[in-house]
């Protein structure tokens, strides 16, 4: 299967590594020169952390490598068999290169948005073969998180879920398909309700960030690595559960009031990791500990 990623940018180059991990030849196309040029460095660097975690040897990290091709042009991906858009999350940005898609590649071929949170719907409003489209939403970074959340539009055809679906799960992907279509699908929508209650519970002051990060990571969070919450509420048993819930939910934060504290931060210029700090200093220590912790999901995931 001919297989394209359109957009190449951070999770662009996360997917085109992923496939071509697999063993897949990957064309990826962006209309900014500057973004191609960058495309084997970011590549490169996904699989020098697969290398590092035992996951691929070098032959295969540089086999890996030569799949993949540079699209500088639309036309280019005439003859592939799927396209993964991977672009801004900015809705008119996404439908416009879908028009460009339709005019350019071949009747048949699949068109998949790795959208975090645009409903396959309003994605494909203009589409001229909407029974062709679907959303494929990985998440971040692709080499690391096997999910992919697989939904269609309303016309989508099966056949295109059932190709997707299939096609992920050759490539090494946890795929799952969707029932029915809603904003931010499932594992967005949860991480964040528990973003809310986080931001929420360091708003009015119960503890600070390092404390929160390790109450999750150190409960729920090992929990949640096998046990799913419904499969947890099943085992401790829904009477129990009933009960603390009709006491525990009408105090969770339900507003957009927890917003405030990252507007805050962001208008002071404090965006995290990209800028050095955000609710914790990223200097080379922290950058350690990251690189650290991805090696030990990557070890987790394999």
């Amino acid at each position: 299967m001919k297989i394209a990623v359109a957009g190449a940018g951070l999770m662009g180059c996360g997917i085109a590594a992923k496939f071509a991990a697999a063993g897949y030849d990957l064309l990826v196309y962006d209309s900014a020169q500057p973004a191609l040029e960058n495309v084997h460095k970011r590549c490169d660097a996904v699989f020098g952390e697969l290398l590092q975690g035992g996951a691929l040897n070098e032959a295969q990290c540089h086999e890996a490598s030569r799949r993949i091709r540079l699209a500088r042009r639309v036309h280019e991906l005439a003859d592939v068999d799927i396209v993964v858009e991977a672009i801004v999350e900015v809705l008119e940005a996404k439908q416009s290169l879908f028009a460009q898609l339709e005019q350019h590649v071949a009747p048949n071929a699949i068109i998949a948005s790795s959208t975090s949170g645009f409903t396959p719907e309003a994605l494909a409003r203009h589409m001229r073969k909407p029974e062709r489209f679907l959303v494929a939403h990985f998440w971040n970074p692709p080499h690391l998180v096997p999910l992919v959340e697989v939904l269609g539009a309303l016309r989508t055809a099966p056949a295109t879920l059932t190709t997707t679906y299939d096609l992920l799960h050759a490539a090494g992907c946890e795929p799952v398909l969707l029932r029915k279509s809603v904003p931010g699908f499932i594992g967005n929508r949860i991480q964040f309700a528990v973003l809310r209650e986080a931001l929420y519970l360091l708003r009015v002051g119960v503890a600070d960030a390092e404390t929160i990060d390790r109450v999750m990571k150190q409960s729920v969070g090992k929990r949640y690595a096998r046990i799913g919450p419904l499969e947890g509420t099943d085992a401790g048993g829904l009477d129990t559960f009933l009960v603390i819930a009709t006491h525990l939910m009408p105090e969770l934060s339900k507003d957009e009031s927890a917003l405030q504290l990252l507007r805050e931060r962001v208008s002071r210029g404090e965006r995290g990791r990209a800028s050095g700090k955000g609710f914790y200093t990223w200097d080379e220590g922290r950058e350690s500990w990251l690189r650290e912790q991805r090696q030990l999901l990557l070890r987790d995931c394999q």
